[in-house]
């Protein structure tokens, strides 16, 4: 066991529904949700930036959420929160929270319920790529929703605020932002209103709702997302990822995530990549999981893993 990893826990005792994981230093908090009937390979769930596991549990307007839905359809769900997020435990240095000390924790919980699906959204689409690379026994397959590219495939921005901002409408980079790294990042309304609450399939009437669940964000953890200075999270072989089957599902209306950007992360992995308007689906953003069609994509995934056997 790598060092400074806490001891497995007892994650079999089926009345568990929650529990903590993670490493010693960044412990995670986890929901699990029982499957409606056994046999099917478990689901990870991960957020993204800003957000917590509560984005899977339920909509912004109250309706089931994606965790729901997964158990229903077979499947034991975990819903994590990241390390400083949620529930789980935020230490006095969490503005220079990195990405791989998230990535570590939740491989820790990967290996301690694997083999299972790993879902991940947006800034942990990096973490995804690098635990499948460190621990491929612990993930038989990843769901990528709007995810980050590896690094790899980032071109280098300089550290320089001013030089960044420059670049802040730049969709082909996923317009950066580059923060100071002494406070953690309180993102304002407007910018969860651009670039999250924007789509047409977004709930406008619970935006209220959507932004009260908004949560701080390490300043490091965003300005590794845009690889800034060099420092976002890579993976050493992306063949080594070449095993697994990969979906990359993105929306017609996701500023951050054009279909060009999305679809050259899925080819650099092997993906397969669903542009959810050639699937019939039209009209959603970045926010997948808690738009009003999310019933049909979340379905959309269930018959993808059905169809790998999974």
């Amino acid at each position: 066991m790598d060092e400074g990893v806490a001891a497995p826990h007892a994650l079999h005792a089926g009345a568990r529904q929650c529990f903590y994981s993670g490493t010693e230093a960044h412990p995670v908090y986890v929901d699990r949700l029982p499957p409606s009937r056994p046999g099917r390979l478990p689901i990870v769930l991960v957020h993204g930036g800003g957000h917590t596991g509560a984005c899977y549990l339920t909509t912004p307007d109250g309706r089931p959420g994606w965790a729901p839905f997964f158990a229903a359809s077979g499947r034991e769900v975990f819903v994590p929160d990241w390390p400083g997020h949620g529930r789980s435990p935020m230490r006095p240095d969490f503005a220079t929270l990195s990405t791989v000390e998230i990535a570590t924790s939740l491989q820790r919980l990967l290996e301690e319920i694997g083999p299972a699906i790993l879902l991940v959204h947006s800034a942990s689409g990096p973490m995804a790529w690098w635990i499948a690379e460190r621990s491929p026994a612990s993930v038989a397959a990843i769901i990528g929703i709007a995810p980050g590219a590896p690094a790899n495939l980032l071109p280098e921005l300089p550290d320089d605020a001013d030089a960044v901002a420059k670049l802040k409408d730049d969709e082909s980079l996923g317009c950066p932002v580059r923060v100071e790294e002494d406070e953690p990042l309180h993102i304002p309304p407007d910018f969860m209103r651009a670039y999250w609450a924007n789509a047409e399939r977004f709930p406008k009437d619970a935006f209220e709702a959507y932004r009260r669940s908004i949560v701080p964000e390490s300043a490091r953890l965003m300005n590794e997302r845009f690889n800034i200075g060099g420092k976002g999270l890579r993976i050493e072989d992306p063949g080594s990822l070449a095993r697994l089957p990969i979906l990359i599902v993105t929306g017609d209306q996701d500023p951050r995530h054009p279909r060009a950007v999305d679809e050259a992360t899925a080819r650099y992995l092997g993906a397969e990549f669903a542009w959810l308007p050639e699937r019939g689906i039209a009209g959603n953003g970045h926010m997948l999981m808690s738009e009003t069609n999310s019933d049909e994509i979340a379905a959309l995934i269930v018959a993808w893993l059905e169809a790998k056997g999974l």
